[in-house]
């Protein structure tokens, strides 16, 4: 009888768990679908320009905004897994809430850094607790098909909202950026009704364990170009499809109204991340990782050497579809590397070293715009050989991991 009582009580303990991590799994993906509603998406750096601040600005911010992240990254890593990643997630939804609502009233470089800052802060604290929470909501072999569907629920969010900016909104800035604030606002709310997913003995994190896992990490040389490596491809695309592809289409002569309707065009093809899972099983984490490579440099290529309004359409369109789909798996291979039970700490960690090289790229990449589109472009294709080389070195080194995809 006791032995009964056990086992179902290991039963309800075993439906209650399920339960609450497959609502904490749905509850981030509306957060991300109501984070990912930016009306002023389509026109994020004719916004800027439109408030007196130049290109250069805007990588300057940028690049800023990268160091700030690296020097929040750490003590908010470590902060999240004492605290836990609910109040952690709660704390910077609302922050990123406040972070909208500076950028709708923004006027100018000063308003625009203040924006920036908040982000910092935000995007800090959120690296590595958001798929952190969902590695440890999802079954066993479920993580990176939930990634794919959370990075492809963010891109519903922002087709959404570039679809009725385009029709409802269209040349008035400010109203797309208010709409912003609201979507986040409701996100900040959800981000309430989470679970905590990392246990009280969990949090007792020490100087010592961090010391030991900070220690384990710079000396494995071959994770470290791993992490240089989804840098450089993900730097150029933030680079071109937030920033200076609206500049190109400007140049190829598109209009505004146009220019939101072809984001809607290239924010649809960011939806197939959700077949990233099925992709690496099926081509291996080898050889999917080299596809991504190869059409990142190709995409930047093309649009080094063209004028024309649809091939530049067209390789902003192959640069999302190859963010879309690397996301996930670069996410998963990351997660894949943590051995202790700090994980927020571990991933931030990560994340310190692709800032710290994203912040570098940034700048290069701006001041080489102000110089000439082509120069910024070409820049990013050799981004993406570099990277190229770096993950195939990196892959030969993974074997164990490649051969149980």
């Amino acid at each position: 009888m006791r032995y009964a009582n056990s086992a179902t009580l290991l039963c309800l303990k075993i439906r209650k768990d399920y339960v609450m991590n497959r609502k904490n799994i749905y509850l981030m993906y509306a957060i991300v679908l109501l984070q990912g509603m930016v009306f002023y998406g389509p026109i994020a750096t004719l916004y800027r320009q439109a408030n007196g601040v130049s290109v250069f600005q805007i990588t300057l911010i940028e690049s800023i905004s990268y160091i700030l992240c690296i020097l929040f990254e750490l003590p908010w890593g470590v902060i999240a897994d004492k605290i836990g990643y609910k109040k952690t997630m709660c704390f910077c939804c609302s922050l990123y809430f406040v972070s909208k609502l500076v950028f709708w009233r923004a006027d100018g470089f000063a308003g625009f850094l203040l924006e920036r800052i908040l982000l910092s802060i935000v995007i800090a604290g959120l690296s590595g607790v958001d798929t952190s929470v969902l590695y440890l909501s999802c079954g066993k072999g479920e993580s990176q098909k939930v990634f794919g569907i959370y990075n492809s629920l963010g891109t519903v969010g922002l087709l959404t909202a570039s679809f009725i900016f385009s029709v409802l909104v269209g040349e008035n800035y400010r109203v797309a950026a208010l709409l912003t604030v609201i979507s986040y606002g409701l996100a900040a709310i959800l981000s309430f009704f989470l679970s905590e997913v990392k246990s009280e003995e969990q949090r007792k994190i020490c100087l010592h364990d961090f010391r030991v896992t900070f220690s384990r990490i710079v000396k494995n040389k071959t994770l470290i170009l791993f992490l240089i490596a989804v840098a450089f491809v993900t730097q150029t695309h933030q680079t071109i499809t937030a920033f200076l592809n609206q500049i190109q289409y400007e140049k190829c002569g598109m209009s505004a109204s146009n220019i939101g309707f072809v984001h809607i065009v290239i924010t649809l093809v960011g939806m197939l991340g959700v077949f990233s899972d099925a992709l690496t099983r099926k081509t291996g984490i080898k050889y999917t990782g080299i596809a991504f490579y190869i059409i990142s440099f190709a995409a930047c290529f093309l649009l080094g050497f063209t004028g024309s309004a649809i091939i530049s359409v067209c390789g902003v369109l192959l640069l999302n579809l190859t963010n879309s789909l690397f996301q996930p798996f670069q996410a998963e291979q990351q997660n894949k590397q943590v051995l202790s039970s700090n994980r927020a700490t571990e991933l931030s960690i990560y994340a310190i070293i692709i800032d710290s090289i994203s912040a570098g790229t940034s700048v290069l990449f701006g001041a080489l715009a102000k110089v000439s589109l082509k120069s910024a472009f070409l820049f990013g294709a050799a981004l993406s050989l570099v990277g190229l080389t770096l993950f195939v070195f990196w892959t030969r080194r993974q074997t164990s991991i490649y051969r149980t995809v």
